[in-house]
């Protein structure tokens, strides 16, 4: 599969995001310091702003690749504002630990290639140059159901702006 068809595979996974954001099955201890985290992102003290930013350009093929840390492994990104979640090859589950033969892949995901399962990880953090956000929620998608790592809006949605400027992505935190 091609970066066109992971493009059409991020589509396809925002339905299941929404309900993995949603879901009522999380442990009590995460509760906490989901509410925490996302009270200071949305509503920062204007004397707190700082002018945390990371500039990710536009490659020759028309979309915005980065290369994150992710809980401290360099994993590259196709950036799609369409996925609403981060979605994980196989490949690059497994150069993060996250051992994705013992992982429930327990999600239906409809994609371009039909459907396929995917399975809930938290990942601790993800860092794009100085703009680090804790906490992500991301799906480990089967071996052969996703060609690239894809940052969605786990991600972009606790930034506290992300704007395009000519060829150029600016995030913020």
């Amino acid at each position: 599969m091609d970066r066109i068809g992971s493009l059409l595979i991020a589509a396809a996974i925002f339905a299941l995001a929404v309900a993995v954001m949603n879901r009522e099955s999380q442990p009590a201890e995460t509760a906490p310091i989901q509410t925490t985290a996302q009270t200071n992102v949305a509503t920062p003290s204007p004397r707190a702003y700082t002018s945390r930013a990371a500039y990710i350009s536009r490659e020759e093929d028309g979309h915005y690749w980065t290369s994150a840390d992710v809980n401290g492994t360099a994993v590259d990104f196709l950036v799609d504002t369409g996925a609403s979640i981060v979605a994980l090859t196989w490949r690059d589950a497994k150069r993060l630990r996250l051992d994705p033969d013992a992982l429930d892949f327990e999600w239906s995901i409809r994609t371009a290639n039909g459907e396929t399962k995917g399975a809930f990880v938290k990942l601790e953090s993800i860092r794009i140059g100085n703009v680090k956000i804790e906490e992500i929620d991301a799906m480990v998608l089967p071996e052969d159901a996703l060609h690239d790592s894809l940052l969605g809006m786990s991600f972009l949605g606790e930034l506290s702006s992300y704007e395009f400027r000519g060829n150029t992505l600016i995030i913020r935190k």
